[in-house]
């Protein structure tokens, strides 16, 4: 079921239309919630907002060609957009690496979303898909790429038939200044990992590869290829339309604008658009998190993130910035509170279970450390593991982190550390034999780990 789409209360919803030269302000909307700018426009769920419509508000973008567009790369620099993916690389670097490469170029909008925790990218692309078409686009102008691949998980189907719809409309009204295509990928969480993306494209599995040399250099077709997070794009329409300015009015200095977050309780699953730095306490209370006493922890980032301590989280910035402090990264803006019977050493062995089953298997340190990872911190959970037990996943934590193809064993690396730490008296009375009451109720959604590599 597709989750609720809100945003933070607080602000009018900025909205503009787009004319030739120059931009002017509507009459102010007053809307409940707000600050919403990928949202502000969001259609009622089963409407379509269309391409016209689309149009008016944002023009119709330079139809990309064989020179790149240093202006854009360089109005994207100033506006300091990062990727909203998870790892938070400038995306303005990302952009003029790639226009760096020889010969014809590629553009990936990844939308494929293996986070099992989130779900922002699946609703972006389903309510507003001409958002997304647009920022692929102009990343396509932006570099001279001549062939742009919209890369969905074949099991969002919503998502993947929205964008065929607004590409079919496209096709229509507009002349193709571009190749776009959709692409449904396996449903594996490793597979939205840039090099398993542009392995897949290339025919091989969806498995991740050592690089160098990455994507930008030699990607799809031995192209430079720019591979990018839906939400960055369509991103980059809005500064496109509006400027970097008006992308700096929200948000911090260091990290401007908005970003998407999904929010998960016994509430339901929320995806809401907020300020970067606006305190976790005030997305987790829009969410309705927060409608009994504070919860004890919060897994940030996703199953791929952290655990952090309610009462601190309430209080940090949500941004990289912000959440430093507490050791966490907002990732790709998932918060994931644990419920107050749960028993977060139960959860944590659940997720690194269902990391190890997700391994492509081709590294030592996947392959063999993670099921080791997983099956003792499962007796810990269950109140069966000795004091050197809990050393010993130490021990491990530190053998494998930073190795592989892929970052997979250093998200299950920093799971398992927080988790100790977070969750450090439930660990001395669980080796004394004191489980928590929780400790054999899973209640997090764990899915059961895809064999599906192509």
């Amino acid at each position: 079921m597709t989750p609720a789409a809100t945003s933070l209360p607080g602000t009018s919803m900025e909205r503009r239309r787009r004319q030739p030269g120059r931009l002017v302000d509507e009459a102010a909307a007053s809307l409940e919630p707000g600050p919403a700018r990928l949202f502000a426009d969001l259609p009622a769920v089963g409407e379509w907002r269309s391409l016209a419509h689309h149009r008016s508000l944002y023009g119709m973008p330079p139809a990309p060609g064989l020179r790149r567009n240093a202006r854009l790369i360089e109005l994207v620099g100033r506006a300091g957009l990062r990727g909203r993916g998870g790892g938070g690389f400038p995306t303005a670097r990302k952009l003029q690496a790639v226009a760096d490469g020889p010969g014809r170029r590629v553009v990936v909008a990844n939308a494929t979303e293996g986070e099992p925790a989130s779900r922002k990218d699946e609703l972006l692309a389903t309510r507003q898909p001409h958002l997304v078409l647009d920022g692929a686009l102009l990343a396509a102008h932006a570099v001279a790429a001549e062939e742009v691949i919209v890369c969905v998980d074949r099991r969002h189907r919503a998502a993947a038939a929205a964008l065929q719809r607004a590409l079919a409309e496209r096709t229509e009204q507009e002349a193709a200044s571009c190749d776009v295509r959709i692409a449904l990928t396996p449903p594996r969480y490793v597979a939205g990992e840039e090099t398993a993306l542009v392995q897949w494209l290339n025919g091989g599995p969806a498995k991740p590869t050592t690089a160098p040399p990455r994507p930008s250099e030699r990607g799809v077709g031995r192209r430079p290829t720019l591979v990018q997070n839906v939400e960055t794009l369509a991103h980059l329409t809005q500064i496109a339309a509006f400027g970097d300015a008006w992308f700096r009015r929200l948000g911090t200095a260091e990290e401007p604008g908005t970003a998407l977050f999904t929010v998960t309780s016994d509430a339901g699953s929320t995806v809401l658009e907020a300020a970067l730095g606006t305190p976790g306490g005030a997305v987790l209370g829009s969410a309705g998190a927060l409608s009994g006493r504070m919860p004890r922890a919060v897994l940030v980032g996703g199953y791929f993130g952290t655990w952090v301590p309610a009462d601190d989280l309430a209080r940090s910035p949500l941004s990289r910035a912000g959440l430093a402090p507490v050791g966490a990264s907002p990732g790709a803006g998932i918060l994931v509170v644990l419920p107050e019977a749960a028993c977060g050493l139960l959860e944590t062995a659940r997720i690194l279970r269902w990391y190890a089953g997700e391994s492509a298997g081709q590294c030592g340190p996947c392959a063999f450390g993670l099921p080791a990872l997983a099956a003792t911190a499962a007796e810990l959970a269950s109140g069966g593991a000795r004091p050197d037990d809990v050393a010993r996943l130490r021990c491990w934590a530190g053998d494998i982190e930073g190795r592989g193809a892929c970052r997979h064993p250093d998200g299950a690396v920093r799971l398992l550390r927080s988790s100790l730490r977070v969750f450090a008296d439930d660990v001395e009375a669980h080796l004394a034999g004191r489980p928590c009451e929780g400790s054999h109720r899973p209640t997090l959604s764990v899915p059961a780990p895809s064999k599906e590599w192509r």
